[in-house]
This record gives C-alpha cells, structure tokens and sequence, in this order.
C-alpha cells in the first residue's frame, strides 16, 4: 500500500547504526588491491555473523562467492560488495508483502509479539497510517493480563481518533476478540487489529490462548484473520528468530513487523528472517513517531544497508 512507503534516503538515515557498523566491518576486510583468498573469506565469514545475518545465512552467502570467484564471476575485492548485495536481493523473489485485504467485511489483523517488542506501538502505527488513509479502524484490547496494556492501548486509540473495544482487567482474551469482531461487523468498520496479550513464546498454556482467540475470529468473521503479524524486536538479534519459530506453530504466520529497526545495529537480521523462515517482513518500524512505518522494500533495504 503506497501510504507505507518512504524514500530510500530516509530509509538510510534510519538504517544508520547498522549501516555504520556493516560499513565499518566490511571497509576493514575488502581493502583495496587485497587478494582473494580463503583468509579474506574466513573473515568475512566472521564479519557477516557478527553483522546478525546469521550463521546458516553467511555459511550459504560464502559458499556462493566461492563459486562466482572460482567460475571467474568475479576476480577482485571491489566486485564482492555488488556481489553480495545482488545476491541478498535475490532471496526476496517478486511476492505480495502488502497487506491482505478482505474482499468483504471488514479486514482482521491479529498481532502478536513477546512483551517488550513494541508491539502495542507498532499497532498504534498501523492503525494511524490506516486512519490517514480514511479506513474506518477499530482496535482491540485482548491483553487482559496487564491493566497497563489496556491503557497504553486506549492512550494511543484517543489520540489517533480511532475506536476501541475493551474488556476489564483480567477477562478472557477471547472473550474481547468475540466483542471486537461483532462491533467491526456492526460499525461497518473497515480494519480491525486485534492486540493480543505479549505472551512468553515458551509458555505452553499462554500459547494456546492465543490460537483460541485465533479459532474465535475466524468462527465470527469469515476468511479471518487476513493477516498473523508478529512483532519482533531487531535488537534481540537471533533470538528473534527463535520466538518467530514457535510462534509460526502456534498461529500460522502471515507476515513479520520488525520494530526498533532504527535503534539497532542489528539489522542483518532481516536477511536471516528471510533466508531460515520465509516468513515475509511485511513492515518496519524506524522511529518512535506514528508516522515511522514503512512497508519492507527488499531492493532500498538492502541498498541502504550496504550503502
């Protein structure tokens, strides 16, 4: 959707402390006139790792530039940054990261995350953008464990000027979801994000909870949810991936929004995603203001990373 898109200058400004230290390390291998050989490779082996792209990742991206040097692709240490980055932009073929909207009634968005990911502020920014865009947007409190999460929610819901469905301290979950989804259908309401409660990913109980208040929405509204988003926090590097995984089992998945992607040198991490879950990254989240959301465009990520 055009109303998520940013320039790809703003996109290198917000990549800035990844960019500076993926820069930093590459510059200190790649130097000018130097050969390559299996010592070069070895340490960028260990930059890319130290970069949060991931063993499994940079174990695949090595082997691939073994090959282009031996099949004479490429000869000198300047042709490997383009080499990489080509590369890397190939792992995102042509697909839809847009959102997925409902041919009729109103468009179901769960989203889940682990507390602390930022994920009642990433819903905040998804429901502002979708408001700016004249959708009539509805959110819902389904985290009923902390009296906290239902006022942040309600605090961002005034002041974007949206609607909100909510239940008391302490009621089920699913409960709410059930209320939601018949005030979405009866107030004609255009998108509905479900904000559910930040559940420990290892905790059994809290997770089956959550494919409850899942099982709900798609009972009251057909084809729902269109989406299954989780926030991630980039700053936890890989273990990001880890709570991706066994969510993924829990809800089925749709697509990943990746907050804090502006205070993070770890955004290599968005290639592991990629390449180990092929879970699309659908948004990310570049600053603490409403409006710091972009769709993830994999060509002006990558360019503004290795830029």
């Amino acid at each position: 959707m055009g109303i998520f898109t940013k320039t790809a200058g703003y996109l290198r400004e917000r990549l800035g402390k990844t960019r500076d230290k993926i820069s930093t390390s590459l510059s200190s291998v790649l130097t000018l006139g130097r050969n390559i050989d299996e010592a070069l490779l070895d340490e960028l082996e260990e930059t890319l790792i130290s970069d949060d792209i991931g063993i499994e990742t940079t174990d695949k991206l090595i082997s691939s530039l073994r090959e282009a040097y031996r099949s004479r692709q490429i000869g000198t240490t300047d042709e490997i940054l383009p080499f990489l980055k080509d590369h890397i932009k190939s792992y995102w073929p042509d697909r839809d990261r847009q959102l997925h909207l409902a041919q009729t009634g109103p468009t179901v968005i769960l989203v889940a995350g682990v507390n602390g990911t930022g994920k009642t502020t990433s819903i905040a920014k998804l429901a502002y953008i979708l408001s700016r865009d004249n959708k009539n947007v509805i959110v819902a409190a389904c985290d009923t464990f902390r009296a906290a999460a239902i006022e942040q929610l309600t605090i961002w819901a005034e002041r974007i000027g949206v609607q909100i469905v909510k239940h008391q301290i302490g009621s089920d979950p699913a409960a709410v979801a059930f209320d939601a989804c018949e005030a979405a259908v009866a107030r004609n309401a255009d998108v509905l994000i479900l904000d559910t409660a930040g559940r420990l990913h290892t905790k059994k109980d809290l997770m089956q909870q959550l494919t409850k208040i899942r099982d709900v929405v798609a009972r009251k509204i057909v084809d729902a949810p269109n989406e299954v988003l989780l926030v991630l926090d980039a700053t936890t590097g890989q273990n990001a991936i880890a709570q991706a995984k066994i969510f993924g089992e829990a809800i089925n998945l749709t697509g990943i929004f990746l907050a804090k992607l502006d205070g993070t040198a770890r955004g290599g991490i968005v290639i592991a995603i990629k390449d180990q879950l092929d879970i699309p990254v659908k948004f990310v989240g570049l600053g603490e203001k409403l409006q710091d959301i972009a769709e993830f465009d994999p060509d002006k990520f990558v360019e503004a990373l290795f830029s």
